[in-house]
Order: structure tokens, then C-alpha cells, then sequence
């Protein structure tokens, strides 16, 4: 034989055995076995062939609810926190291996997408909080579904923890989405898992398309529509209507079929119209009127630059405060709903602009 070549030795019987033994087990492993004998300050489980565990001290007071419901011959699983006491006892604790499993569970959710119906227990500014098998998760607002998401125009916050406390206690249908054992967090999502990415969908849809929502939320800035499932357009209230529009959430109902054009579709944010599908009554204007005209007009709103009067249904100009020195004289002269005769000093039927000069004594 070689020199420095080592004969290939056949294992012997009892290398097998011992690469046949299970390894022991070492801190932070869950280890299961019966239930052997239960006393006043512990409980001692069999935990062959390396020995008996034990379950006191400050794990046997943090168990103790559960311990309760514990008999002998029960099994039950525990997660090592110490081996080699002076009575040789494995160390193990309930709460951690109950976490751990907990935590293994939240995981497995995750991958099999499993769906829950639970009750946020609180709100604050950026989202929900909820209970899940004894621990607290987060539902950020952005996992809401459309019809959940705060919507308020100027974002203040306040506003949207006011919006996000009325889902308190309410059964929402949710999914985990996250989960770090370490720092303790599960993030929640009310968004379907099924729902397919946002930019394919969108990109089935181009400027232009004209297509039949579902209205799904009612603001003071406009309309939101839902397209499909996992999309969502917002009707701006300057596109609702080619008349004056003061609140949107007497126009419509939440559920109600709109028929809407697409009028911008930008990053992942859908723009939408209901007016462009109506004639546009400035078209017609611009065959009828010309700048020096004097025209009939009923006063519609007050502004800080003057009075809107409305020639035509959806056709209105300004008359400036300049005119009558302040606001307190302009509305003294001009009175909400009533016609009076004006000149018009500027006519822009393309920009959709009119200035109106009143006709009278001031």
C-alpha cells in the first residue's frame, strides 16, 4: 500500500448504532413528550432517551393557564431554554415553544395565503391594530381595500385616524403578509392575494376607454370608481359635471353603476371623467356668444375673487369683486340666485373662461 494512503475501514456495529440515535437536543429546540407527574411548582415531562424535562420558577407562573388544562399522560411541546441543571433536569418553557409555534403557524400562513376574519382592536395615524392568537399586528392603511382607504383630500391626519377608528371592531377579511419573529411584527393586508399585479391590469386600458364602475367611495374632492377587482380610477369633482358641482356625495351612492371615460392614466393611478361622456355645452356657447355681449346670467356661487353667474347650463363667467370695491357690496348687489344683466368682457369658449361685467348702477 501506499505510503500516506489510509485503508478504507468498514463501520462497525456500533458506529451504526450511534449514527442511528437521535441527536439531543440543544437550547432554543422544541422538544414534545407526555406529561409524566405535575406538582404544585412544576411539571415534569418525558423526554426519552435523553432524560425528563421540566417545565418551574418563572416558566411554570408564565404557563400557568395553560398547565391548568394539563393532565398526566398528556403531551405537550416545550422549547429548551437550559440542559445541565444540578438535577440534571432538561429546562423547557410553554409560552416560548407556544410563540415559536405561533410564529412557525404565522409563517406557514403566509405561504398557503390563508384568509381571516378578524376585528381590529385599535387605530392609530398610519393603520389598524390587530389580535391574532395573542399577538399584535399591524394593518397599515395602504393594505386596506378601496373601499376601507381614509379618503381625505389634504391628508391631515387627524382626519384619517378619525376615518380608520370607525373599522375598529369591525370584521375586516385579512391575510398575513409579513412576519419577524425577532422584533415581534406581523403586517396584515385586506387585499386580496389573489388579486392579480396592478400594472398588468392596468395595462389592459388605455385614454380613452369609456367603461361601466362601480362607485365605491363618496368625498368631498370627488368620486372613486372601481373598474375590476384590484382597480380603482378617482372622478375629480371638475370632471363630474360641466355645470357647478358643490358636493358629490348628493350625486351619487356608494355601489351605484357610472359610465366613465379614462381621461390620464399615470404610473399606477387612474384618472377618470364622467362629463367627457356629455356634450360639451362651451362648443355651443362659442357659435352663440362673443366678447361685448350682454347676456342674462343667474349668480350660482360666491368666491373670493367675486360672483360665478351662469349663462347656460354649464356655461358660467366672472364677475370680479374689483368691480363693487369689496365682497360685502358685490353681494349686496348681486344675491345668490338671482338674473341680472351682464357684459361679457372676455370670451374663451376653448379654455372654457368668461368674464362678466354687470350691467347697471353700482
Amino acid at each position: 500500500m501506499a505510503k500516506g494512503i489510509k485503508e478504507k475501514v468498514p463501520a462497525t456495529e456500533a458506529d451504526q448504532y450511534l449514527a442511528g440515535l437521535p441527536t439531543p437536543p440543544v437550547v432554543e429546540d422544541i422538544v414534545e413528550g407526555p406529561v409524566i407527574g405535575i406538582d404544585k411548582g412544576a411539571v415534569y415531562i418525558d423526554l426519552p432517551p435523553f432524560g425528563t424535562g421540566i417545565i418551574y420558577g418563572r416558566e411554570f407562573i408564565n404557563a400557568r393557564d395553560i398547565i391548568k388544562k394539563v393532565s398526566v399522560g398528556d403531551t405537550i411541546a416545550g422549547k429548551v431554554v437550559h440542559i445541565g441543571g444540578p438535577e440534571g433536569y432538561i429546562e423547557i418553557s410553554l409560552k416560548e415553544a407556544r410563540q415559536a409555534l405561533i410564529w412557525s403557524e404565522a409563517e406557514e400562513a403566509i405561504k398557503d395565503k390563508r384568509i381571516y376574519e378578524l376585528a381590529p382592536t385599535d387605530a392609530n395615524k398610519g393603520g389598524l391594530i390587530i389580535n391574532w392568537q395573542g399577538i399584535s399586528g399591524f394593518l397599515p392603511a395602504s393594505q386596506l381595500k378601496p373601499e376601507h382607504y381614509p379618503r381625505i383630500s389634504d391628508g391631515d391626519k387627524d382626519k384619517i385616524l378619525d376615518e380608520l377608528k370607525k373599522l375598529v371592531g369591525e370584521k375586516l377579511t385579512v391575510t398575513i403578509i409579513g412576519a419577524n419573529p425577532k422584533e415581534g411584527k406581523l403586517i396584515f393586508s385586506e387585499k386580496s392575494p389573489e388579486t392579480k399585479n396592478k400594472e398588468n391590469i392596468i395595462a389592459k386600458y388605455a385614454l380613452g376607454d369609456e367603461i361601466n364602475g362601480e362607485v365605491t367611495g363618496l368625498v368631498d374632492f370627488g368620486v372613486f370608481v372601481k373598474l375590476e377587482e384590484g382597480l380603482e380610477g378617482l372622478v375629480h369633482i371638475s370632471e363630474i359635471d360641466w355645470g357647478l358641482v358643490e358636493n358629490p356625495k348628493t350625486m351619487f351612492k356608494i355601489g351605484e353603476r357610472v359610465r366613465v371615460k379614462i381621461i390620464e392614466i399615470k404610473d399606477d393611478k387612474i384618472s377618470l371623467s364622467i362629463k367627457a361622456l356629455k356634450e360639451n355645452p362651451w362648443k355651443e356657447a362659442s357659435e352663440k356668444y362673443k366678447k361685448d355681449d350682454v347676456v342674462k346670467g343667474v349668480i350660482i356661487k360666491y368666491n373670493k375673487h367675486g360672483a360665478l353667474a351662469s349663462i347656460e347650463e354649464g356655461v358660467a363667467g366672472l364677475v370680479h369683486v374689483s368691480e363693487f370695491g369689496t365682497e360685502e357690496k358685490l353681494r349686496e348687489t348681486l344675491e345668490m340666485g338671482k338674473s341680472y344683466d351682464f357684459k361679457i368682457t372676455l370670451f374663451d369658449p376653448k379654455e372654457q373662461k368668461m368674464a362678466l361685467s354687470y350691467v347697471g348702477t353700482k
